[in-house]
């Protein structure tokens, strides 16, 4: 269980590295300079994050993700069980304030290495998924394709928000892309 001031210092890490990774550039920022600037030690940096790339990249959603796909009814569809199973998960994901997500994938997405491990984070969320249809007697090759369907239609989403200016929730355009992969089925 992470207690609040564990969850605040982490919270303020991520912030303090966004802006000044936008500032400086990802490459040109250090972890010393984000502790410094968070008011932390660079060993409390690493108590929270295990690399600077997991600042970026780390949001820790693939267990909430899993347990509301679990939640939902087996007998449905793959598909629509990921999709309900992410609308479900979204509406209780403490998700942080959303110029800071939106800037963070910015920034991901412009570093190399960062996109990389975004992939890599997808897919790690999408092994989560498949084991919970799978567990729940869904066909092996249905699940894989239900979870990379949806979430490559999320990570769209999510890259389309995050490169536009319409100032429009972050929710609106992931439930659009759910709303595409599912025909908009609840």
């Amino acid at each position: 269980m992470i207690t609040p001031k564990a969850a605040s210092t982490r919270s303020r890490l991520q912030e303090t590295a966004t802006r000044l990774f936008a500032e400086q550039g990802y490459d040109a920022t250090t972890v010393e300079q984000i502790a410094r600037a968070a008011g932390v030690s660079h060993m409390t940096f690493f108590r929270h994050f295990a690399t600077k790339d997991a600042v970026v990249l780390d949001d820790g959603f693939d267990p909430t993700i899993a347990a509301a796909v679990a939640a939902t009814p087996s007998s449905l569809p793959p598909v629509t069980r990921v999709c309900r199973g992410m609308r479900a998960a979204l509406s209780h994901i403490d998700v942080p304030e959303q110029e800071q997500v939106r800037e963070r994938v910015r920034i991901a997405a412009q570093h190399p290495s960062l996109r990389i491990g975004m992939y890599a984070n997808t897919e790690e969320t999408r092994e989560a998924v498949v084991g919970v249809l799978v567990d729940d007697g869904a066909d092996e090759f249905a699940a894989r394709v239900a979870a990379a369907a949806v979430l490559a239609a999320l990570t769209v989403a999510l890259q389309e928000w995050c490169l536009g200016d319409d100032g429009g929730p972050m929710s609106a355009c992931l439930e659009a892309a759910l709303g595409v992969v599912d025909g908009g089925s609840r």
